[in-house]
């Protein structure tokens, strides 16, 4: 169950895609991230154009009478949306603003949290906040639906790749009216995907999560962040569905050359002797895993390497695994 744990897990202690539009995003000749780095990145950014009424790639239909501007995130991909179109949330459950390259712990700390978390976010304070629109997870959210309908706009979001990310990202530029940011952050985000996929490294890279011995790997198609790897590195992990992980034996097997870890805490960022890496440091096997014993395992930002999953919270993990992967 860790696959799917992972998006309950990360979710609960860290606290853890136009219809008549055409703003949602082309993957044609992109695809989703499998054993193999895919087609190259299309630097093409189509133009977006304001809408009342988006359909996104996943069929869902979002309609506003007016351009909104009290929304609340749910989710850090809203957030994450949110920042690259220059806004910010009236009120959020995720920590991912206080990162530096977002809003910073000070700016941060002035949006107000909503109650219940992010497994059980409460309508009532939801609707306090008097949002036109309120952006969610699907699979976390969806049952918030029928409590918000005739009070506010609910979006459920469900992105499998970056792709999807960039789509929502063109969606909500469309309904908000801010077009030019939201084709800019397109821009710079595939620029960069495209750069990273031209320096490609021949290393074998892995990500890791959890917040004990019991960890995950992410994978693409199950993982926004994971699905970006394969252009960037060698990455031979496939989903295994959510019943299935990979065992410290089969990781070894595979002389992974850099490794990622994403612990999942409560409370902000693990200390030292409390991170995934230094427990699973007690498995004899993983002294052995060549990224161990030549210094190159990273505990990364959980926060954005995990739930972020927008193209500024990808564009920083590009960044990252490029300098790690060198």
């Amino acid at each position: 169950m860790l696959r799917k744990a992972r998006r309950w897990t990360a979710a609960a202690v860290l606290g853890s895609v136009l219809v008549g539009c055409g703003t949602a995003a082309d993957g044609k000749g992109e695809e989703k991230g499998g054993a193999g780095g895919g087609s190259a990145t299309d630097l093409t950014v189509r133009p977006i154009t304001a809408a009342r009424t988006v359909t996104d790639a996943k069929g869902v239909t979002v309609e506003t009478t007016a351009p909104p501007k009290r929304i609340v995130c749910l989710v850090a991909l809203c957030d994450d949306m949110l920042a690259e179109l220059g806004m910010t949330p009236v009120a959020t459950n995720s920590a991912l603003l206080s990162h530096e390259k977002f809003l910073g712990k000070e700016k941060a700390a002035k949006i107000p949290v909503v109650p219940g978390g992010f497994l059980s976010p409460e309508t009532e304070a939801i609707l306090s906040y008097r949002p036109d629109l309120v952006i969610g997870l699907e699979d976390t959210h969806g049952k918030l639906a029928p409590a918000l309908k005739g009070a506010t706009v609910f979006w459920p979001v469900q992105p499998g790749g970056w792709q999807d990310s960039v789509g929502y990202l063109r969606d909500l530029a469309a309904l908000t009216g801010r077009t030019e940011q939201g084709e800019a952050a397109e821009k710079t985000f595939r620029a960069k995907l495209a750069a990273a996929e031209k320096s490609r490294s021949d290393k074998t890279a892995l990500i890791i999560f959890g917040s004990d011995e019991n960890f995950g790997v992410a994978t693409p198609g199950n993982d926004v962040t994971a699905g970006l790897m394969p252009k960037i590195a060698d990455y031979p992990w496939k989903s295994r569905g959510v019943e299935g992980t990979y065992s410290m034996e089969e990781i070894l097997a595979r002389d992974v050359d850099v490794l990622f870890v994403e612990t999942l805490s409560f409370g902000g960022p693990a200390a030292p002797g409390e991170r995934l890496s230094d427990k699973l440091a007690k498995n004899p096997l993983w002294s052995k895993i060549p990224a161990v014993k030549n210094g190159r395992v990273h505990e990364v930002d959980a926060e954005v390497w995990a739930k972020g999953r927008g193209t500024r919270s990808l564009g920083i993990v590009l960044d990252e695994a490029a300098a790690a992967l060198r």
